[in-house]
């Protein structure tokens, strides 16, 4: 199977799942989810779907056990709509991509306010010691 081949069914387990997701998946425990990602094995036997939801922990841990309760409906409509020899299977990752630059963003803030403290501790501060510390040749009368 071709790179290319995968790279397209990956692309339409990704719109199949985030229809179901949006209008077939009645779940209550099911956030507000999006699919970021779908990853599909060269022999189109595996498909990774990586998701990202918004709220806390208690909402993304009932979002994974909505996702894993609706995995057969998902794989079986997934298959349906492929229409291709062997339906692959269907396995829920959380993206942490998303977290991880929020937390890079925080970072750089914190690095920009300590910064910015320096500077204005820079700006108010005096030499120590006398202002020209270099020996100068002795001014002749």
């Amino acid at each position: 199977m071709g790179e290319a081949r995968a790279r397209k069914v990956a692309d339409r387990i990704r719109e199949i799942v985030a229809s179901l997701l949006e209008f077939r998946v009645k779940d209550p425990r099911l956030g507000f989810v999006t699919v970021t990602e779908v990853r599909v094995t060269g022999d189109l036997r595996e498909a990774t779907v990586f998701y990202t939801v918004l709220g806390t922990e208690l909402e993304r841990d009932g979002t994974k056990a909505a996702l894993d309760s609706a995995k057969g409906m998902i794989r079986s409509e997934v298959g349906k709509q492929l229409g291709i020899k062997f339906t692959p299977t269907v396995e829920f990752v959380l993206d942490a991509i998303p977290e991880g630059a929020a937390r890079m963003e925080e970072l750089l803030l914190q690095a920009k306010l300590a910064d910015e403290q320096v500077h204005q501790i820079a700006e108010s501060a005096n030499w120590a010691g006398e202002p020209d510390p270099y020996r100068q040749p002795e001014q002749r009368k």
